[in-house]
């Protein structure tokens, strides 16, 4: 499993100004070079159930003159700013994918309202399969941020500014519906949670807008993405849905733009976007031809769709509308669904022990393992071996002893396993079930002393 550990993150920008050489020149008459401000690619979505667009904005929400402004003063003593909450904690962050939640633009008499609104939105998502039937392998965390003034800039006009802890504003790179934030300062209230593998801004308004980082971890974050989203309005939730399966299913944008014409190049890494047709496909057995011609939850049957990866033509998506294609579904297609469920069990451990398996156990001592709670979809399977040979009547159980399971006092060198087996139908490719399969081995003696600790 692969987690990232919250680092202080700080982007800085350079101003290099032209001086004279050989003679002296005088200040006024030397012009300095633009600032060359940190900039990074975002998705935003201009219309409720839209399509997509991305663009780039700067790191810094001080960058945008007139949209927003710094924060005046440190939040008055006393406030809970700072101050991390449990929304969802299912286990140890070590075994789980970290979201956490940070408001902006509520004061410090507003947390309660930031603390609402970080629950519905988190409800609206895991409303959605298979963020629904996977909740056990996540943790959700809160961290409150106190800003001066209610609101953030931009809403409910261009002009209105207002000074807020994360410098959220409406209308960045001139596009209304686009929510910026400062991600330097939105960093440094994350790295407040016991770790962040996703960070969701909640900006307090009833606007619809939102955008989504991400690749973050390519730009020296200790997260991959950040989504931004309105707290009052419904339909920004689908935003953060939607993003969250570029970071964790690392899937691809399934809609087009209209100048880009054909596809330039070979068959692409992302699992929905693929250059062959449904023939091609399952002749070759790659991509998602296991799920040909199955019906789909978004409607329609699974097949190749042309129009994928911003081009319109030579390259096809999996159904004729996803989650990753438009927000007036909410839905991914059954590869996409598959691909998070992989991306879930990448970030997160299904089980897990405190005793370790790095030393020798007694044949008469507990060996205690926790099972991730999954449900809908998913369908875990818990199985003991010894020495390689099923257990059978042991199946199922969270508790037991190497005695119980049949290892002799014999003075012999055993093996005990535990496997967490995930037999969900939503999952075909057998490298998605390698992904969902999870084991521990402890090594048993007859005789000596039982080591404590964690795995």
């Amino acid at each position: 499993m692969h987690k990232h550990r919250i680092a202080a993150i700080s982007a800085s920008v350079a101003l290099t100004a032209v001086i004279g050489a050989a003679l002296a020149v005088p200040a006024a008459a030397v012009d300095p070079e633009p600032v060359q401000e940190p900039h990074l690619t975002v998705e935003y979505f201009p219309e409720p159930g839209g399509e997509g667009r991305r663009t780039e904005v700067p790191v810094s929400t001080e960058a945008a003159t007139g949209r927003a402004t710094a924060r005046s003063a440190a939040p008055t003593a006393g406030t809970t700013d700072g101050e991390v909450g449990e929304l969802s904690v299912t286990g140890p962050s070590a075994d789980r994918l970290d979201v956490v939640i940070i408001g902006d633009g509520y004061t410090a008499d507003q947390q309660d309202a930031f603390h609402a609104a970080a629950a519905t939105k988190w409800g609206d998502i895991t409303a959605i399969e298979p963020y629904s039937s996977y909740q056990g392998l996540m943790n959700v965390w809160t961290v409150d941020a106190v800003s001066a003034e209610s609101g953030i800039t931009g809403d409910p006009t261009a002009d209105v500014t207002k000074d807020t802890a994360l410098g959220s504003y409406f209308w960045c790179s001139d596009t209304e519906r686009l929510v910026c934030a400062d991600i330097d300062k939105v960093a440094s209230y994350a790295a407040r949670a016991p770790e962040a593998d996703l960070v969701v801004v909640v900006s307090n308004s009833t606007k619809y807008g939102g955008a989504g980082y991400s690749g973050l971890e390519a730009e020296g974050y200790p997260f991959d993405g950040v989504s931004t989203l309105s707290s009052d309005n419904e339909q920004s939730s689908m935003i953060a849905a939607h993003e969250i399966g570029h970071s964790v299913g690392l899937l691809a944008d399934e809609y087009t733009y209209d100048g880009y014409g054909t596809w330039p190049s070979g068959e692409p890494d992302t699992i929905n976007s693929s250059i062959y047709t449904t023939e091609q496909m399952a002749a070759g057995r790659t991509k998602w031809y296991r799920w040909l011609g199955e019906a789909d939850p978004t409607g329609g049957t699974v097949g190749t769709y042309e129009g994928s990866s911003y081009y319109p033509y030579g390259i096809y998506r999996p159904t004729s509308n996803s989650l990753m294609r438009a927000l007036n579904v909410s839905d991914f297609n059954l590869p996409g669904r598959e691909a998070m469920i992989a991306g879930f069990y990448r970030e997160a451990n299904a089980l897990s022990s405190g005793t370790r398996t790095s030393s020798a156990v007694l044949r008469t001592g507990p060996l205690k393992v926790s099972q991730a709670g999954l449900t809908g979809l998913a369908a875990p399977e818990l199985r003991w071996y010894v020495d390689g040979a099923q257990v059978r009547r042991a199946q199922g159980l969270t508790t037991v002893t190497p005695a119980s399971l049949g290892v002799a006092a014999d003075g012999r060198t055993h093996t005990v396993t535990v496997r967490s087996w995930d037999r969900s139908t939503s999952i075909r490719d057998p490298r998605v079930l390698a992904e969902a399969t999870e084991s521990l081995t402890w090594t048993v003696k007859a005789s000596g002393r039982r080591a404590h600790g964690k795995h």
